[in-house]
């Protein structure tokens, strides 16, 4: 039997996401490297300054739980059977405290570095960005009851809304999102789509309503993954078209970086020639090879027939 294919949990809940808040000023990314030595963050939703759309969804259609995110969201998230818990709290704790560290060294640099400009914590004292900016989240399928039995009595608190809940968590606070008690509202489809109960993440399914690409390429892999390639959303062809629509925005940066052999690699030759003119190709050539290959006899019958013109 073959071993049974790994779903990238993270990567999809962040896609998730991102569709969820196109229009809002939030960019998303999965597993950020936080360290050296390679520690990484579930999920990140971090604030565009000046980025909010035209478009903007009103806060009230957000996925619940999301209604008031900070500056910077730290998330991390429990799949199917991964419990959240003491270990998985103090974890998240130590990302959200170097975390604050990194987004404090980034707002200090002017201007902004490349990205692959490697941080270094200066020796002298620097400004931490307000504790006010960060905030974390603690995203699970099952409700922590093994967790909460060991925090002090009130720690974990309910609020109005059914799956969220405020965790205090030794000196800090978390937010709880339970996607397997959530409402099943059409604004938590997002959530719905990695819930365990099967009538859930159903139920999601079918009521999960794509904003971007990124979205039809999320229930395209949520298809495959839950459903099987029998029950794709959409059809292999309809999945080749969104690729090839998704790589063309990348043409024109990536080509000028590949080599010439790279850039004609898996060309028929049809395909090299489709659009040049004859007569540069042909120029190129001394008038020997040009001749290579063709029968003596259409030669002369060309040359005599050349002959005749002139």
């Amino acid at each position: 039997m073959s071993k049974p294919q790994r779903i990238p949990w993270h990567k999809l809940l962040g896609s998730a996401l991102a569709d969820a808040l196109i229009g809002l000023p939030y960019s998303v990314s999965t597993e950020e490297e936080l360290a050296l030595r390679s520690q990484r963050l579930d999920v990140l939703i971090i604030e565009q300054a000046g980025a909010l759309a035209a478009n903007a969804q009103p806060a009230a259609e957000r996925p619940d739980g999301l209604e008031d995110l900070a500056q910077h969201n730290l998330l991390s998230f429990k799949a199917a059977d991964e419990p959240f818990n003491a270990f998985a709290a103090e974890e998240l704790l130590s990302h959200a405290v170097t975390y604050r560290k990194v987004a404090s060294l980034r707002a200090l640099r002017v201007p902004a570095p490349d990205e692959d400009d490697t941080l270094a914590e200066p020796k002298e004292r620097y400004r931490l960005l307000p504790a006010a900016d960060f905030r974390c989240f603690a995203v699970t399928t099952r409700f922590p009851r093994q967790l909460v039995k060991q925090l002090l009595p009130g720690s974990c608190q309910k609020t109005e809304k059914p799956g969220i809940y405020h965790l205090r968590f030794g000196t800090q606070t978390f937010r709880l999102v339970v996607i397997n008690q959530l409402d099943p509202h059409p604004r938590n489809a997002p959530w719905g789509l990695f819930a365990t109960e099967e009538t859930r993440w159903r139920a999601a399914f079918a009521a999960y309503h794509a904003h971007t690409d990124i979205g039809l390429h999320l229930r395209n892999l949520i298809a495959h993954f839950r459903l099987g390639d029998g029950h794709m959303a959409y059809t292999q062809d309809d999945m080749h078209r969104e690729a090839r629509e998704w790589l063309k925005g990348f043409l024109p940066e990536l080509l000028p970086e590949l080599d010439p052999e790279e850039r004609l690699k898996g060309l028929t030759p049809e395909q090299r020639l489709k659009g040049l003119d004859p007569d540069v190709v042909l120029n190129r050539y001394d008038p020997e090879d040009r001749l290579k290959g063709l029968d003596p006899e259409f030669i002369e019958a060309w040359l005599a027939k050349w002959s005749t013109r002139h």
